[in-house]
């Protein structure tokens, strides 16, 4: 492998977590890679604090071939696999793309490790919509899953492959089973920063109101940088493995709403309307966490909690609409 400091490519480093990862790794000396679509002078996205500290390589999901060159060229001590569409109701518009990102992404990365840098440990970003309308809550590694979506069904794909092909060649990658994790660098179109967001933009004056689906939602929500280490954790032990990376606390929308609207001084039910057309289907199964394993082998534990979290990125938001004004 490389000498000299360590070094780490990541997919998907102009997104949150590829942002505090890619924080996280140059503050342990790694050399950072970002594998980015477009040139060096577009935007970095959540990682444009990070401009000259990493390196970046073009790659395209879609292009198998930019992946293996990737690999093949820079053989990197570790990958850290997270990008991918990720904005799941875009998923039933465009399947094949969903898939091909997915899947075939996945599965290039896979075999090019085998083929031209068998010494590297790869870790690839499952989630935890693929359990779907699983027969228990919480979820644990060997749940059944029965997804729901395009994009929860490419992820399943994904995530066995892992398994497949280590078992079958012996290379060391590991799938995250990844449940809802947030920060002040989610985009905007994820409720929970629409939620942050205008909670921050009433209390300044800058709007007057919320429009929201259905509030009684369940999810687990963790802070990005916590899942982002328990990644790195899987990376850094003896044999490769799969682990749920979740809270295990579940708590509705409307608990989301009342600590973001309670942390300006504001009350969510003055503001807020729900909006029948965002109302999605009912979920049959609680989609929680059981990270118990990731607690037992990996001593992962997260630091922060919702409440704190939730306020962290009420406070971001506030920032940034008072800079704007």
């Amino acid at each position: 492998m490389t000498e000299g400091p360590r070094r780490a490519l990541i997919t998907g480093l102009t997104g949150q977590d590829g942002s505090f990862l890619a924080d996280m790794l140059l503050e342990d000396g790694y050399e950072v890679i970002g594998l980015v679509r477009d040139n060096a002078g577009d935007s970095l996205g959540a990682a444009e604090h990070l401009r000259g500290q990493v390196a970046l390589v073009t790659g395209d999901l879609l292009s198998p071939e930019s992946l293996t060159a990737a690999v093949r060229d820079l053989r990197p001590d570790e990958i850290y696999h997270l990008a991918a569409p990720t904005f799941v109701p875009d998923s039933w518009r465009r399947p094949a793309l969903t898939v091909s990102a997915i899947v075939g992404a996945t599965a290039t990365l896979l075999e090019a490790v085998g083929e031209h840098s068998p010494g590297t440990r790869l870790l690839v970003a499952a989630s935890a919509e693929m359990f779907g309308d699983a027969p228990e809550s919480p979820q644990r590694e060997d749940t059944p899953c029965r997804p729901r979506s395009p994009y929860a069904a490419a992820k399943l794909a994904a995530h066995q492959l892992v398994g497949l092909i280590r078992e079958r060649t012996g290379i060391f990658a590991c799938s995250g089973i990844l449940y809802n994790h947030e920060s002040e660098r989610r985009p905007e179109n994820f409720v929970t920063r629409k939620i942050t967001r205008a909670a921050a933009a009433i209390k300044l004056g800058l709007a007057g109101e919320l429009s929201l689906g259905d509030t009684s939602a369940v999810r687990d929500w963790s802070f990005a940088a916590d899942i982002m280490q328990g990644c790195r954790l899987m990376l850094a032990q003896e044999q490769a493995g799969d682990y749920v990376l979740a809270s295990g606390i579940p708590h509705t929308v409307q608990q989301l709403l009342d600590a973001a609207f309670a942390h300006v001084g504001l009350r969510p039910g003055d503001y807020v309307q729900i909006d029948q057309s965002l109302v999605r289907t009912a979920e049959r199964t609680a989609r929680i966490g059981d990270a118990g394993l990731a607690r037992a082998k990996l001593g992962w534990e997260p630091t922060m909690t919702f409440e704190q979290l939730i306020a962290r990125m009420v406070d971001a938001d506030l920032h940034r609409l008072a800079a704007s004004v």
